[in-house]
């Protein structure tokens, strides 16, 4: 991805995440989160990774704008991404 693609890709994910429809997005998904993680109502171990699955996905969701930001900061200061790989 080039530099104006990521910017353009940044700016389209910053505004969806200040919209009104992602925080209801969200805040259904936090509902749903303790449903899915019950396991009282697991049938077999079929259904227990397939739920395991589904909270690994409304994991991803819910940090989605933590992981931009992530990636921007990561994008914006190669040299000091660079300097903690070598530091480990």
């Amino acid at each position: 991805m080039n530099d104006q693609e990521f910017e353009d890709y940044t700016r389209s994910m910053q505004e969806m995440f200040r919209s009104e429809g992602w925080e209801y997005f969200l805040n259904d998904l936090k509902g749903s989160v303790p449903n899915v993680n019950s396991v009282e109502v697991t049938k077999d171990l079929t259904d227990l990774f397939f739920r395991k699955g589904q909270l690994a996905i409304m994991g991803n969701i819910l940090n989605l704008e933590a992981q931009l930001e992530s990636v921007i900061e990561e994008r914006n200061n190669p040299q000091d991404n660079d300097q903690q790989e070598e530091a480990a």
